[in-house]
């Protein structure tokens, strides 16, 4: 166990601030200073609010994680952040936050990509990743199949939202059925009172000409909003349940069946889920039956490791460590719309990394 690398991520591409501590699988510290209250009442994530959230939040939630793994920092192996995507000014704070802690405590420094980190955090759950890993990412800005032979170098992406994400289209047909903010967690809720056959919504680019892989959440988006509009404008009751119940029916249908599609067709035999969607009840029991009728097996982590937290960029700068990969230039900055195919940002050829710089010989942070 002390012979794997213990190391400190810390996660700000929205409006969560995590700083997760992991040493080789084991998950140490995971703590969490969330913004979403603050931005409950604009009906969705307001990226200076949560930047400035996030400069608020980052020194305790840092000291916090490490009191939690009693750890010292000067016992770190490295210190991972996300670089990318997510949003540039919150996702800054982070990169910013992480710089002036590796560089005073003369640790190395690795940015790491938000996708590739929801997909390495399965291994706190259920161990090392089966090579190649398929994995369906669902969250408020991401729905994307991506096929990972090796999560610290290849990272192919096959399909991707081309309008809404998942986690977009919940939060939107919550606004319209006045549910508040965010909408996944109390759809899922409602929806269990529901029947999820009761209205038949569309499920879009599954016809046999459409891309495969690709997700299109807009047409139901709006084929729902005007269901709600054409009861009301005609004096009846919103059935609210059903309606939440039908909407969430046709979400996870398309999902999982484009998801066990694809583990068919590149000959995958694990299928990995994450992301925050991933923690929809429906949708975990929808991927089990399916997988289980494939003879896929089927890896999701626990519900607070599919949303935002720093234990995800923990875990993948730990697999970077373990797997010698280089660490990132001080030169780091962040990038918004970072590929996946980058699963971290390493230092430019030619370029040295100096872990052990003359301020922080001594050992500043001490």
């Amino acid at each position: 166990m002390a012979d794997e690398p213990l190391v400190l991520g810390i996660e700000t591409s929205c409006d969560e601030t995590g700083v997760g501590i992991v040493r080789g699988h084991t998950l140490l510290a995971d703590a969490v200073a969330s913004s979403v209250d603050e931005h409950a009442r604009f009906g969705g994530v307001v990226p200076e609010v949560a930047s400035r959230a996030h400069l608020e939040a980052m020194v305790p939630t840092i000291q916090r994680a490490l009191k939690d793994a009693g750890v010292a920092a000067s016992d770190l192996d490295g210190i991972a952040v996300t670089a990318g995507p997510g949003l540039a000014g919150a996702l800054l704070v982070g990169v910013s936050a992480a710089k002036a802690y590796a560089y005073a405590l003369g640790k190395p420094l690795y940015g790491v990509n938000h996708l590739a980190s929801h997909i390495c955090v399965d291994q706190l759950e259920h161990g090392p990743l089966p090579e190649p890993t398929m994995a369906l990412l669902v969250s408020g800005g991401h729905s994307s199949l991506l096929l990972a032979p090796d999560i610290t170098a290849d990272v192919r992406p096959l399909g991707s939202t081309i309008d809404d994400a998942a986690g977009e289209a919940f939060d939107k047909i919550a606004r319209v059925l006045n549910l508040g903010f965010p909408g996944g967690p109390v759809i899922d809720r409602i929806a269990r009172e529901g029947d999820p056959d009761a209205i038949a919504f569309p499920r879009g680019l599954t016809g046999p000409r459409d891309a495969a892989y690709d997700f299109s959440f807009s047409g139901l988006k709006t084929a729902v909003a005007r269901w709600i509009e054409a009861k009301r404008a005609a004096g009846e009751e919103v059935p609210v349940a059903d309606v939440s119940a039908s909407f969430q029916e046709a979400v996870v249908d398309v999902l999982t069946r484009k998801a066990v599609r694809a583990c068919k067709d590149e000959g995958v035999a694990h299928l990995m889920i994450g992301g925050g969607v991933a923690a929809n009840s429906r949708l975990r029991a929808m991927a089990e039956r399916r997988c289980e009728d494939a003879g896929i097996t089927l890896r999701v982590p626990r519900p607070k490791l599919c949303t935002d937290n720093g234990a995800m960029v923990a875990a993948l700068g730990a697999e970077m460590v373990a797997r010698g990969r280089s660490a990132s230039a001080w030169e780091l900055s962040a990038d918004s719309s970072l590929p996946v195919t980058d699963p971290h940002v390493p230092a430019p050829a030619g370029h040295s990394h100096d872990h052990v710089h003359e301020l922080s010989r001594k050992n500043l942070y001490a």
